[in-house]
């Protein structure tokens, strides 16, 4: 099981009641700190208030690049079970879904755009809900959630959806971040097809398997997910508050529109490698006809030069006076008429 190691810490935790963050209890909890036995305690508390307010309160926790003790410890507060939770652990896990009655469990893989080297980066996020909390532990840089808490605390009429907004929330910033990224690739694809139908001939295939190696981290992103919203509107258990289900049926268009595009970008890069490799194909026989062309031109003048340097009395016109003038006469004419003909059939 791989794990991430570095930066571990609670990236953030909150009780929410009626819409509104409740103060308190939460502030016992240290931020940019280590998860342990004693924030244990005190979500436990925060989680019996919220199990006791409103259908609408509820505890959200998140960690950041959580080891496998802090993650058991999160995950036997809220009563996940384990095959779920390592699921949070494993960098290779592939996203999806599950919806178990009045749970819900989600492996996001977040991506990241690097502007610098054009390089896509992959993290991962996974979201447990229940009733009356959520539990959010993203792995590696991209996805941070700190703004998304911050937007979601000043519009009450979201969080008094309960603790499906704060999915939708998450999925939602996960969702931008894929049609972020697919808009860079869009931008590096015209680039790549501007090189490679430009006069000029450039090796542009080695950039075109980067581009493909990229996009394909975004389909293996993306079609998992493509009936999110499906999955999560038509789940009888699952109570999905009225004002959200809009969101979710855009969250699904958003989706289905990445997938879409991401599907076009594999068309589009395999007829620009194709054309790249054709070009290339067409160069490389030009360049041999060329070579061919000027070799079968110096060869008569080698071939000429050749014989008269054999050391031979009876060679015709060796000892004319003329004779010299008549032979590089020949070589040039030759030469001449070949590149005529070389010239007018295009090896040349």
């Amino acid at each position: 099981m791989s794990c991430w190691h570095h930066g571990v810490m609670i990236r953030g935790v909150g009780l929410y009641r009626d819409g509104e963050p409740v103060p308190g209890l939460a502030d016992a909890i240290g931020l940019e700190a280590p998860f342990d036995a004693e924030d244990v305690e005190t979500l436990e508390r925060m989680w019996s208030e919220a199990k006791t307010g409103s259908v609408d309160s509820f505890v959200w926790l998140g960690l950041r690049n959580a080891s496998e003790e802090e993650v058991r410890l999160a995950a036997g507060l809220f009563g996940i079970d384990e095959l779920r939770f390592e699921g949070a652990l494993t960098l290779a896990e592939r996203p999806h879904v599950e919806i178990e009655k009045h749970q819900v469990f989600a492996v996001f893989n977040v991506l990241g755009y690097i502007e610098e080297t054009s390089d896509v980066e992959t993290g991962q996020i996974s979201v447990f809900v229940g009733p009356s909390f959520v539990l959010s532990i993203r792995q590696g840089s991209p996805g941070d959630l700190h703004n998304l808490r911050s937007e979601l605390e000043s519009n009450p009429q979201l969080l008094r959806c309960g603790p499906m907004a704060v999915f939708h929330g998450i999925a939602d910033l996960v969702v931008d971040g894929y049609q972020y990224v697919a808009d860079e690739i869009a931008i590096d694809i015209e680039q790549v097809e501007e090189r490679v139908f430009s006069p000029t001939i450039t090796d542009d295939a080695p950039m075109i398997y980067k581009l493909k190696r990229e996009n394909l981290e975004v389909r293996r992103a993306v079609d998992p997910l493509r009936t999110l919203a499906d999955q999560l509107l038509s789940n009888s258990f699952l109570r999905v508050a009225e004002p959200l289900v809009p969101y979710f049926h855009d969250l699904g268009d958003h989706l289905l529109r990445v997938s879409e595009l991401s599907a076009q970008f594999d068309t589009l890069l395999g007829t620009a490698l194709e054309e790249s490799r054709s070009r290339q194909a067409m160069q490389q026989n030009s360049d041999t006809r060329k070579i061919s062309a000027w070799a079968a031109i110096f060869a008569v003048p080698t071939a000429i030069a050749g014989i008269y340097g054999m050391n031979f009395d009876y060679i015709p016109e060796l000892h004319w006076r003329f004779g010299y003038p008549l032979a590089v006469g020949l070589m040039l004419t030759a030469c001449v008429s070949m590149y005529r003909a070389f010239k007018r059939s295009g090896w040349l």
